[in-house]
């Protein structure tokens, strides 16, 4: 099974879709109220009591019923976690040109090497300022991933209906625009 991201979004497995989305916006719920560091050290202490309550449920059972089960994370201790050099190599190709792009692309905006393209950006970065003041960045995050797991099956759900209205606003930003 590979994880597909449009599977999740369109919630065609309620199930995980609903498990991702619920821990998702849990955790920036949390993070509203308490820094990161006592979100992740609170998540940490959640899943280290469940898997040592289970540890100890299994051997107390394992002792009553006198069976030799063995650990019950073996299958997941015997794992290898560890990232191949391939794999590591792979991403950090990816993040390192990217990461050139983006600063190339930022050396040409704010050294103005096209005037046009600064002043949008100037522009954006004004807009920004205004949105920065009603939300902050978490509340963002919170609108975003209500959006990403929103959009998509509402869409689907009336597409026609909002491409008939799409395409009414896109007529008249073009005849605004051609006048």
């Amino acid at each position: 099974y590979q994880f597909n991201h449009i599977y999740l979004l369109y919630w065609r497995d309620v199930k995980t879709s609903g498990v991702v989305f619920g821990a998702s916006l849990s955790l920036l719920l949390s993070l509203t109220l308490c820094s990161i560091v006592s979100v992740s050290s609170y998540i940490g202490l959640a899943l280290l009591s469940v898997t040592i309550c289970f540890r100890i449920y299994k051997g107390i059972l394992q002792a009553i019923q006198k069976s030799d089960e063995g650990h019950p994370f073996k299958l997941y201790l015997d794992q290898d976690v560890a990232l191949s050099e391939e794999t590591v190599h792979k991403y950090s190709d990816c993040v390192l040109t990217r990461f050139n792009t983006t600063v190339t692309e930022l050396r040409r905006l704010f050294l103005v090497e096209d005037l046009v393209d600064s002043l949008k950006f100037a522009v954006l970065m004004w807009i920004l300022t205004y949105v920065g003041a009603l939300f902050n960045g978490l509340t963002l995050f919170i609108l975003g991933l209500v959006g990403m797991f929103s959009c998509p099956i509402v869409y689907e759900k009336y597409k026609v209906q909002i491409d008939h209205y799409v395409g009414m606003a896109n007529k008249q930003v073009k005849d605004i625009i051609a006048t």
